[in-house]
């Protein structure tokens, strides 16, 4: 399994509509891409691994003719505001 990032954690922003409408919701993705000999079972416990500990989930996954998969995880970013 490699990462492919110039930043540390793969991050990216990417505005997409919420439940309320207008607003907007940002998320940083990561970019994981497992080799053509990686099982099922190892891509699996990676992805349930960030999933449970880190709190990402599943955007997109992606299948290479050759069999490399490559497959993107999102987290909300969550903002705090200052209250005083």
């Amino acid at each position: 399994m490699t990462e492919r990032s110039e930043r540390p954690w793969g991050v990216g922003r990417m505005h997409t509509p919420t439940e309320e409408g207008c607003a907007s919701a940002e998320y940083e993705f990561r970019v994981l891409n497992f080799p053509r000999n990686a099982t099922r079972s190892d891509v699996r416990q990676v992805l349930a691994d960030h999933a449970e500990y880190g709190h990402w989930e599943l955007a997109r996954t992606r299948l290479y003719l050759g069999g490399a998969r490559r497959v993107w995880l999102r987290r909300r970013i969550i903002r705090v505001r200052r209250t005083a």
